[in-house]
């Protein structure tokens, strides 16, 4: 009986033995998946898998199994899920740690294929169609104007900013970033513009207001149009800017230029000789414009955590992509620039900000949202500062526009107010 005991016990501690081994092998497998990133990882049981090479930057604790084999599965999705849940825990630098990933995942040559395949069977992103778009729009930017409020800029800008100097404030970066824009789209007093996905209408009352132009603002988000509304009314702008509740596929009229800061992300690939043509119609002849937008260095998927939980029908493209906006109608590329490490320092700016409102964020919404927030913003921090993400600015005009300056010197122009 006791010898039956005994051998029961020590097959017990066989089986377990061997299923932390299987845990243990599974969880190397998919770290070499991920391109053997230098982060140590602990199992719930509190076995470790150190780096396969170099030193640890720091520790991911999963917490169960079912955890453990969901990351096995689908990392990019359920790594975000299991954090805003409490499931995993990260020890050390999360920037930091995310950043060592990212670096790796990039190098890692099963990548493209992998993340192919999950896209399309597990995690499929949603579209931008006009009723779609409008529906993952209020998913992100309607959640409240008192929660951004409490970490953005003064005047409510979410997009990158642009630093003359490390050392400038936000908000000087932000007002920077609205100078350097118009800098580069050659406002004149008295021009039309239109804009494309306006926010929360700062640019456009910063283009009327400094360089005397009238604007026509689009965007489908309810909360944001009546917040703009109320600020070009107190500010005595209404007559020369106009907030206009609908989708960019519905712009009309002729216009001087055309600009859209943040909007591309939203659009969808599959839609952007649709926006091209739009343009086309609404841009003079002699008019000139620039988008703004997050992009890559090649076509992939967008994090389908980043897209399912926080950004639905989120697509950051190439710049190959972007041409299909402007190659299809004829468009002449003038100027391009990226400001990834802009956008950086500026998520690093959200990010301060969004931890000293913690507890207030905590009276509106619960604790696994401002967990999936977090990781949202230490994330897209480590992903510019690793160069998974870039910021593209592109100037176009229609081909026969030959009334452009020589040189960059106009965009370094100091401003006299």
């Amino acid at each position: 009986m006791e010898e039956s005991v005994k051998a029961k016990h020590l097959g017990s501690i066989f089986g377990l033995n061997r299923l932390l081994e299987i845990e243990k092998r599974l969880v190397r497998r998919q770290m070499a998946h991920l391109g053997n990133p230098p982060i140590t990882m602990v199992i719930g049981n509190g076995s470790t898998v150190c780096p396969a090479e170099g030193k640890s930057v720091g520790r991911v604790i999963i917490r169960d199994r079912k955890t453990l084999l969901q990351f096995v599965v689908h990392p990019e999705l359920h790594f975000g899920d299991a954090y805003s849940e409490g499931k995993v825990e990260v020890e050390g630098n999360l920037i930091k740690v995310l950043e060592s990933a990212f670096r790796c995942i990039s190098k890692s040559p099963k990548r493209g294929l992998v993340n192919a395949y999950r896209t399309k069977i597990i995690s499929r992103p949603r579209l931008n169609t006009l009723s779609g778009s409008k529906d993952n729009i209020h998913d992100h930017y309607d959640i409240g104007n008192d929660f951004y409020r409490l970490w953005l800029d003064k005047k409510m800008q979410y997009t990158c900013a642009y630093f003359p100097a490390p050392s400038a404030t936000l908000e000087e970066a932000q007002i920077a970033k609205m100078d350097h824009v118009c800098k580069k789209l050659m406002l004149k007093p008295g021009e039309t513009v239109v804009e494309a996905g306006c926010g929360w209408g700062t640019l456009a009352l910063h283009m009327a207001r400094h360089y005397g132009v009238k604007v026509k603002a689009y965007n489908i988000s309810h909360q944001q149009i009546v917040w703009a509304r109320e600020r070009a009314k107190e500010e005595g702008l209404d007559s020369r800017v106009e907030y206009i509740e609908d989708d960019y596929r519905n712009i009309s009229d002729r216009f001087d230029v055309f600009v859209s800061i943040g909007m591309l992300e939203h659009v969808g690939a599959q839609y952007y000789r649709e926006l091209g043509r739009v343009i086309r119609r609404s841009l003079k002849e002699d008019g000139i414009g620039l988008i703004h937008s997050i992009g890559r260095n090649r076509a992939e998927p967008m994090n389908p955590w980043i897209e399912r939980r926080i950004f639905p029908g989120a697509y950051p493209p190439s710049l190959r992509e972007m041409m299909e906006i402007f190659e299809p109608s004829g468009f002449s590329i003038l100027d391009v620039e990226n400001l990834r490490l802009h956008y950086a320092k500026t998520l690093e700016h959200w990010l301060e900000r969004f931890e000293l409102a913690k507890d207030q964020i905590g009276t509106m919404f619960d604790q696994k949202f401002i967990r999936s927030w977090r990781l949202y913003l230490a994330g897209s921090i480590a992903a510019f500062s690793a160069g998974d993400l870039q910021l593209f600015q592109v100037v176009f005009a229609h081909p026969n526009k030959n009334d452009l300056p020589w040189t960059r010197a106009h965009l370094y122009a100091e401003i006299g107010r």
